[in-house]
């Protein structure tokens, strides 16, 4: 299926977007923007932002349309990543920081101590930095969610990529529909302040009114923050792309988001999770 014009982008690399490279590469750090082929990332790098990836860069869970390496068993934890990563983002000046993860469904606590000791990292070496989590749904466990949210950060993420119908055709097996928005709920139970955010993909088989109904469950849970986006093929190995939505319907979800509540909506063709993810804190 070929790209509308709406779904191209000129990639210019500019010289905050190199530098952000070499300091990644000397810091030894992985990022989503590389591993999961984000089509911002030059834009983002220009403007100094990066989306770091903790706990390695294999997944334990295989999504039919996510491009990051799996396997049963990850990589070793790396117990200097947590300071590593506070080093470079004071580096790099990078006033809001975004961290997500591989799944680590072979771990014990599903990585969520390591992703609190990234947190409190930066909280530490960089103190005026706000920072964001993506985190996995931790199979649904209560405690090791908590680890996160009693490191604050200042935005917890986590993705229900989906509607409803589609999630067993687009994520692995052990994620459900259910399952994620019990972690968006239970975060605000354990800290009614905390903000909280989630994402969609579409243009995979889904129909408006299969949107409207994920936003709804989103705001029944207490999410403030949605972003919607075309989802692209990564490789002709993974999902194929049913329809390139066009830029008025994300239009047209923006503006039903923000009626049912949504405290900040990020809705367009290329919006990514983390895309703009400072512009709320940062203004």
């Amino acid at each position: 299926m070929r790209k509308p014009d709406w779904i191209r982008i000129r990639l210019r690399k500019s010289e905050d977007y190199f530098d952000i490279a070499r300091t990644l590469r000397t810091f030894g750090l992985n990022t989503v923007c590389e591993e999961a082929h984000c089509p911002n990332s030059t834009e983002c790098w220009g403007n100094r932002t990066a989306t770091f990836m903790i706990l390695g860069d294999v997944c334990t869970r295989s999504c039919r349309f996510c491009a990051v390496e799996s396997a049963r068993i990850g990589r070793p934890l790396d117990p200097t990543e947590p300071q590593r990563l506070a080093e470079a983002a004071k580096n790099l000046g990078i006033r809001y920081v975004v961290i997500t993860s591989v799944d680590r469904d072979d771990l014990p606590d599903g990585g969520a101590e390591h992703f609190a000791g990234c947190v409190r990292a930066i909280k530490n070496l960089s103190p005026a930095s706000k920072v964001e989590v993506l985190i996995p749904d931790f199979r649904g466990n209560t405690e090791n969610l908590r680890k996160v949210v009693e490191s604050q950060p200042d935005v917890i993420g986590h993705n229900i990529e989906t509607v409803k119908r589609l999630q067993k055709r687009l994520r692995d097996p052990r994620a459900s529909y259910e399952t994620s928005l019990k972690v968006l709920e239970n975060i605000k139970k354990l800290n009614r302040d905390m903000h909280t955010k989630s994402s969609l993909m579409v243009g995979i088989g889904e129909s408006e009114s299969e949107v409207l109904e994920a936003l709804e469950d989103l705001r029944d849970r207490g999410v403030d923050i949605v972003t919607i986006g075309q989802y692209l093929q990564p490789s002709k190995n993974h999902l194929p792309v049913e329809k390139y939505v066009r830029p008025e319907v994300f239009d047209r979800y923006k503006i039903e988001a923000e009626r049912l509540g949504f405290k900040y909506v990020f809705s367009g063709p290329l919006v990514r999770s983390s895309y703009h993810a400072s512009e709320p804190f940062l203004l």
